[in-house]
């Protein structure tokens, strides 16, 4: 009986210990989370060449957020497939990656546990050239670079030459944007191309308005002669007019690849390419000098020429005999052009485009020929732009008038530009506004239905006539 009670005794202190030993387990803590504000999901604003600084409120119950605490940024920089880290506290960098807005996450690391917290945010990076209106001009035989601030107000002229120290190129054809690969609408570059065969035309960063490089290193092996002419955004970079030839940017490699969107050879051909050329996701479509006809390349570019069917005989697309071609923006369906011939008629031209099937079926039917209802107001350095909805506007001395080829309706838009004459006419995306250039100023004019024709604004101290503008509102 005594050795009975002796066991029950012993079981009583081993089943004591081990509640006691579990009661302790009871009495676990969790290690406490910085807490930061208002910074997890954020956008924070960085202006590219300055100061960037990340600074937010860390506290740390029982702890020191600096001593106990390290901190790792991650900035991710998609277009080159890699990220930027940084550590420390507070964050404190000169910001100089390409605006946009970027995808970053903090790390916080508790170095008592080496346990790590996670806060996502983002950084939104932008130039003071980010916003506003980009303007190439010509001032006393000078082509000047100015660039116009948001406020509309505030204008920057003669840029390229107060960063460079000379001046560019003269007789200044256009102002190109080439957008950042695959982003239509955006101005990775600016183009500033010249008429003139003795001088480069440059290629500008358009993010710092400093000069890039010269358009001759634009080519794997340039040409002995580069006559550039015009340019479009197409297939996420740029294809255009140098020689009277075409050519296509290459675009095998990846977008951030130093080779991405140079130029090679031109597309191969016995041709000479009007400067009023089109670019459509399955073909090309232009105006052959030598032939005086119009002519299609594949998509790829492979030259095809006059190679298509004709339906109709209102005139032939494949001699229009000597002149020269006006105005045309070629459209698949209806396209219209104003060509001049050799005795000094312009006709307006109709003809529905039909190249989507390359080998079985590739028609151009002729609908019209008529002379143009505004033939008389034609000048040698008349300007044209084409809306969605073929509404034409186009430029005579200090008139703009606006034409529709469906019931031939003709008229001036009552805009008063104190006698200068129109130096430029440039219309927006949706054909809603109309920006007119004369010596020393902008006119934003509303031309959407029903508007009018109100000006919207005027931009005045622009130095000289302004020749072509890229607006980044």
């Amino acid at each position: 009986m005594k050795c009975k009670s002796i066991l029950i005794y012993i079981l009583f202190i081993i089943s004591f210990s081990s509640c006691k030993k579990d009661l302790g387990n009871y009495n676990y803590s969790p290690p406490t989370e910085p807490v930061v504000v208002n910074f997890k999901d954020n956008t924070f604003d960085a202006l590219v060449g300055d100061t960037l600084v990340l600074q937010p409120y860390v506290e740390l119950k029982g702890a020191d957020p600096i001593k106990d605490l390290t901190y790792d940024w991650e900035i991710i920089v998609e277009e080159e497939a890699r990220a930027d880290h940084y550590t420390g506290y507070p964050l404190i960098l000169v910001y100089n990656l390409a605006p946009r807005v970027r995808t970053a996450k903090l790390t916080i690391t508790d170095k008592r546990n080496n346990i790590k917290y996670f806060y996502p945010f983002k950084i939104s990076g932008n130039t003071r050239f980010s916003k506003g209106f980009t303007v190439l001009s010509v001032d006393g035989g000078i082509t000047k670079l100015s660039f116009i601030k948001p406020d509309s107000v505030t204008v920057i002229s003669n840029l390229y030459f107060a960063l460079h120290g000379e001046n560019l190129p003269s007789k200044p054809l256009q102002l190109f944007a080439r957008p950042y690969p695959y982003q239509p609408g955006t101005a990775e570059d600016y183009w500033v191309i010249s008429g003139d065969k003795d001088q480069q035309s440059v290629i500008i960063n358009g993010s710092t308005m400093l000069r890039k490089r010269y358009f001759k290193d634009h080519f794997f092996a340039p040409p002995a002669t580069i006559a550039p002419e015009y340019f479009e955004a197409a297939k996420g970079t740029a294809t255009g007019i140098i020689n009277g030839k075409l050519y296509i940017s290459i675009t095998q490699t990846a977008p951030f690849a130093e080779d991405w969107g140079k130029f090679s050879n031109p597309q191969s051909g016995d041709y000479v390419l009007s400067p009023y050329y089109s670019n459509t996701n399955n073909f090309y479509f232009g105006f052959d000098k030598k032939t005086h006809a119009f002519v299609s390349f594949s998509n790829t570019g492979n030259y095809l020429g006059s190679e298509y069917t004709v339906n109709g005989n209102k005139f032939d697309p494949k001699n229009l005999g000597a002149g020269e071609l006006l105005f045309m923006n070629a459209v698949p369906g209806t396209t219209y052009a104003f060509y001049k011939t050799e005795d000094g008629t312009v006709n307006e031209l109709s003809f529905s485009i039909d190249m989507n099937e390359y080998f079985t079926k590739r028609v151009i039917s002729p609908s019209y020929k008529r002379v143009f209802k505004g033939a008389s107001l034609i000048n040698a350095d008349t300007k044209w732009q084409r809306s969605d909805v073929d509404l034409f506007y186009f430029t005579s001395n200090d008139k703009i008038y606006r034409f529709n080829p469906i019931n031939e309706d003709l008229r001036v838009l009552p805009v008063d530009f104190g006698g200068k004459k129109v130096s430029m006419l440039k219309l927006n995306g949706d054909g809603t506004e109309l920006t007119a250039g004369i010596e020393g100023a902008l006119i934003l004019i509303d031309v959407s239905v029903g508007s009018n024709f109100k000006t919207i604004k005027t931009i005045n101290g622009i130095p000289g006539t302004p020749v072509d503008v890229v607006s980044k509102n």
